[in-house]
């Protein structure tokens, strides 16, 4: 190209130019032919001034305004074609920013979770699904159907139902587990409903095929133990596992190569069969397994050694060399329930537990942690309870609605799993009064039929501290206290309940921490003994023979009213001796003799005959308030020497006065129908009529604290009042009752009103004249009673609220709303030294001691200080309030046993985090059972 034609082709060249800028001046309104502000002019130049920051800024928004019009006026394939180009030339990092833009304006809803998470995660989801579900997935596409058919998956399944593979499988074969499952399902005979209760009977009725069942029930023990033994080779595995790429090996002169899990599995079956093949007659001796599995690395040639286990699959033989225990369920919420501990027999295996805070699922791990896989030979239920209802926990009330609910029902199932059958003597014994209602009998059939025991009961026709337990039980056998409890010292506790929880109450609080580091059973017996030895309560025996003639000379005593008693008792006890001599009467009459064979005339006559003597008892104790405390008062007011104001005497004794009166009423009446007693006599009237005079009752106790307080500060401020109290409590006038106690019998009496007119309706067929009034008047006062213990649960709540307002030092107001206190627990503060390895080997330091008091809506932690006093073993306990969560926002995390640690767990919340452990296995597990339970009830309301 010549000079000329450079020159032509520039001109040309800078004239198209100039024609394009015309064009973008005008698109953009701004002069390109103005000069910079340094004074350097960038005319139809692609130069990009960099020592201007705002001219650059300035060009390179114009030249992207102008591309983003091009890219506007392109088609869609010219747009892809210009993305594809521009993105091949970005650098890594402009890729990974491209990336996140289009992942927050296009996101991805759906993905592949196989593709993404490591295969054994895959595997432990896969893991859930049912068979039909597991086949469904295989066949999405070919990755899925290669981890379907992976042999962990359907081995569990197989192994469940009790199909072990005749061979053991290659290295390199998968998929046999489940070929093995499609074929054993392929040759499963379906039974109807019927032909099922043919083959199998149904609950509660013996099987017509006694081998049969005796196979089953050998082929579940199997079962079961082979999953158990699945579950504690994982828990050693993790515990006694080596650090990886660790390729040390033991000493393999001795040590054989150890069998997969699969051949393991199928040697356990094998041997499993085998021992029952051998079953006799005769007892059989415990067999001996020996199950090995592999380790994760075959490499480290490690092998876990499994215990001995017991004989599982054969039903204990019953030897009268080796009795069977029979097992006691005793809760804190039983009054005393110390003393009852240190009377147990020696036979018997009891486990004593904290009602406050439990679950039932704690409440069954307890129990099997107690009864060590033994059978027993009874069940007996000492808790709190009415004639309707059993409180096994804090909280949960079981009824005969509430029984069949499926968490109920699974305890229930699974406590009476570890007691013989009925046809071997095996039974339920509950000691509260179910057989004394309607409702509770029909609770008594239901667990009867859910457990296929034979359920006991007391009947509860008597009236006072726990004197039910020694009415007459139902059903027939041994008489059921007797055989969980010595005589004497339940004798003492069933009078003096009440009274010894009170004294039970300050020893918890001065020996408590002595014996913190004992189990609650053994803190309990030594407790009881404790309390028995100092009490010195006299040792009466209902068996004894002498104590059967002095009743009968104390009955005819009082009824011939002698001038000499002593010279007329002592005849009466020598003419016994000499003439029939002593009789043994028992107390208690077994079901089998001609007396306890009673009609239901003769028991509601007996249950009318207790409610009017217990009325006459409880009219005499509102008497005394009246005649010693009132009438004394009244009198010195009346002369101008008041011991009290008149606004205090009315606030303290007009409550009180207006019961007495409407239970005068109804004395008098019941008087008058039991003179005229008969089969078809009526009292259901005069117990409905009494039922309209319950006002009074409620009047009495919406005013019970404040009748408490006005007595407590009349004779704090009243010296004159405190030496009448002094004077006249705890009187023979009184029945050796102070005044606070006397103010108890109204709500007691509530109780046995209900117990007795539910006996009475149980008694009373459905045809008798007076059984709709009876069933009315019972109504009417199970309500009154369900609005009493919502006072009595309310007042309690606010007690242990405002005592563990006491203790914390410096904690926030915590009595506000519907709050109340779950369960309280001391706990060690624990620091991980080594968060960064696996959590097996991580080691953990003890910081500092910690309490816990749990509400159900927030968990307060306090930080615990224990000081010992000089020259003496007592101990003093304070709490500083830490820190206080709300439950909605608490994660709870268990941490695995190791050697390291143990009963160990996380508390997390949003801004802290706590490592902490008990010292024993059942706190623990009623700990974590309680805050499940709170939390779960907490993210529910909020």
């Amino acid at each position: 190209m010549t000079s000329v034609e450079l020159g032509t082709y520039y001109k040309t060249k800078n004239r198209g130019n100039l024609d394009f800028m015309n064009q973008w001046q005008q698109m953009t309104g701004s002069d390109s032919r103005q000069p910079l502000s340094d004074g350097t002019e960038t005319r139809f130049s692609s130069w990009t001034p960099v020592t201007n920051k705002a001219c650059n800024q300035q060009l390179f928004q114009e030249r992207t305004t102008l591309i983003l019009h091009w890219f506007d006026l392109w088609t869609d394939r010219q747009r892809k074609e210009f993305i594809c180009r521009l993105l091949r030339r970005c650098s890594k990092t402009q890729l990974k920013f491209t990336s996140d833009c289009l992942a927050e304006s296009v996101p991805i809803t759906r993905t592949d979770f196989t593709a993404v998470l490591p295969r054994f995660l895959s595997l432990y989801i896969m893991s859930f699904l049912s068979p039909r579900d597991v086949c469904a997935a295989a066949q999405v596409c070919w990755h899925w159907r290669f981890l379907a058919e992976q042999d962990c998956l359907w081995s569990p399944k197989c192994i469940r139902l009790g199909w072990f593979l005749p061979y053991s499988p290659s290295d390199h074969e998968y998929g046999a587990w489940k070929r093995h499952y499609v074929a054993c399902t392929a040759s499963l005979d379906i039974l109807t409903a019927r032909e099922a209760a043919d083959v199998y009977g149904t609950l509660n009725e013996s099987l017509t095929a006694p081998e049969e069942q005796e196979d089953r029930w050998r082929e579940h023990k199997i079962r079961q133990t082979i999953r158990e033994k699945i579950a504690e080779h994982k828990q050693a595995a993790l515990r006694t596992r080596r650090a990886w790429l660790n390729t040390s090996k033991l000493g393999t002169s001795s040590i054989h190569k150890p069998l997969s899990l699969t051949a393991a599995l199928v040697q356990l079956g094998e041997k499993c069969r085998l021992e029952n093949s051998r079953v006799s007659s005769v007892e059989i001796r415990e067999p001996w397994l020996d199950l090995r599995m592999s380790n994760t690395l075959e490499s480290t040639c490690a092998t876990s050694v499994v215990k001995t286990m017991s004989s599982l699959f054969c039903k204990p033989v019953k030897s009268s060399y080796c009795p069977l225990p029979h097992f006691l369920l005793v809760s804190s919420k039983v009054p005393g329930y110390e003393l009852l501990l240190a009377a147990v027999q020696v036979s018997v295996v009891v486990l004593p537990y904290d009602s406050q805070g439990m679950t039932l699922e704690a409440l069954l791990s307890l129990a099997e942690g107690v009864i060590r896989g033994r059978m027993m030979q009874s069940l007996g239920i000492l808790v709190a309870g009415s004639t309707d209802e059993l409180t096994l926990t804090d909280g949960l009330s079981i009824t005969e609605k509430t029984v069949l609910t499926p968490c109920v029902r699974e305890f229930w199932e699974k406590l009476c799993g570890w007691v013989v059958p009925a046809s071997d003597g095996g039974s339920l014994n509950i000691f509260v009064p179910l057989a004394s209602s309607v409702a509770g009998m029909d609770l008594m059939r239901k667990l009867s039929v859910l457990t296929g025991l034979n359920v006991r009961a007391p009947t509860g026709i008597c009236t006072g501290s726990y004197q039910h337990i020694l009415s007459e039980w139902s059903g027939s056998g041994e008489f059921p206290p007797l055989v969980y409890l010595h005589e004497s010292l339940l004798l003492s506790w069933c009078r003096q309940a009440e009274g010894i929880e009170e004294a039970c109450k300050e020893l918890r609080k001065h020996l408590g921490p002595q014996l913190a580091f004992m189990c609650q059973e053994i803190r309990g017996r030594i407790l009881g003994l404790f309390l028995w030895d100092h009490i010195k309560m006299p040792v009466i025996s209902l068996k004894s023979e002498v104590i059967q003639c002095l009743v009968r000379g104390f009955v005819a005593l009082m009824n011939e009213t002698p001038d000499d008693p002593l010279d007329f008792l002592g005849h009466f006890l020598l003419r016994s001796s000499v003439n029939s001599g002593v009789k043994n009467i028992d107390p208690f009459p077994s079901p089998e003799s001609p007396e306890g064979l009673l009609s239901d005339a003769d028991r509601r006559s007996a249950v009318c005959k207790e409610l009017l003597n217990s009325e006459k008892t409880y009219v005499r104790h509102l008497q005394a308030v009246a005649t010693v405390f009132y009438t004394p008062l009244r009198a010195a007011l009346d002369s101008n020497r008041a011991i009290i104001s008149s606004a205090n005497l009315i606030t303290l004794f007009c409550p009180l006065l207006d019961i007495l009166e409407a239970n005068n009423v109804f004395l008098k009446e019941l008087t008058e129908r039991w003179e005229e007693w008969a089969p078809l006599q009526c009292v259901g009237d005069v117990c409905v009529k009494f039922c309209t005079k319950l006002r009074v009752y409620t009047n009495f106790f919406n005013n019970y604290s404040t009748t408490l307080r006005t007595i407590d500060k009349c004779r704090e401020m009243l010296p004159v009042f405190r030496t009448f109290l002094k004077r006249h409590d705890r009187t023979v006038a009184t029945r050796m009752l102070s005044l606070q106690e006397l103010f108890l019998t109204p709500s007691a009496r509530v109780e046995e009103y209900v117990t007795l007119l539910q006996a009475l309706t149980l008694h009373t067929p459905p045809e008798h004249p007076d059984y709709t009034q009876l069933s009315s008047a019972l109504n009417s006062l199970m309500t009154y009673r369900g609005f009493i213990h919502k006072l009595k649960k309310s007042l309690e709540r606010d007690l242990r609220i405002m005592e563990a307002q006491s203790t914390i030092q410096s904690c926030p107001n915590l009595l506000e709303g519907s709050r109340y206190l779950i369960t309280t627990q001391d706990v060690a503060l624990l620091s991980c030294l080594n968060g960064d390895i696996a959590s097996s080997l991580r080691m953990y330091e003890h910081v500092s001691d910690l309490g816990m008091f749990l509400f159900n809506d927030a968990l307060v932690l306090t930080e615990k200080s224990v000081s010992n006093v000089p020259f003496c073993l007592a101990v003093n306990t304070t709490h500083t309030f830490l820190a206080s969560v709300a439950l909605h926002c608490l994660n709870l995390t268990e941490i695995t046993d190791t050697k390291y640690v143990r009963n160990a767990f996380q508390l997390e919340s949003p801004k802290r985090q706590w490592i902490c452990a008990t010292d024993r296995e059942e706190d623990k597990i009623r700990l974590l059972c309680a805050l499940h339970s709170a939390m779960s009830a907490a993210i529910t309301r909020n």
